[in-house]
């Protein structure tokens, strides 16, 4: 969802305090509700919108 980009990237962006608290944490890794993905993608990512 986040343009094919690298796991060290998505670390960066998921950890940044403005992108979305997981809903879960487990133990192979945190897990997010996929509406507050796209809704952080539509506000900090427009060119990754579909449409």
């Amino acid at each position: 969802m986040l343009g094919g980009i690298s796991k060290q990237r998505v670390h960066v962006i998921t950890s940044h305090r403005n992108f979305p608290e997981p809903y879960q944490e487990l133990v192979m890794g945190k897990v997010w509700r996929k509406s507050d993905v796209e809704a952080w993608i539509r506000q900090h990512r427009p060119d990754l919108v579909e449409g």
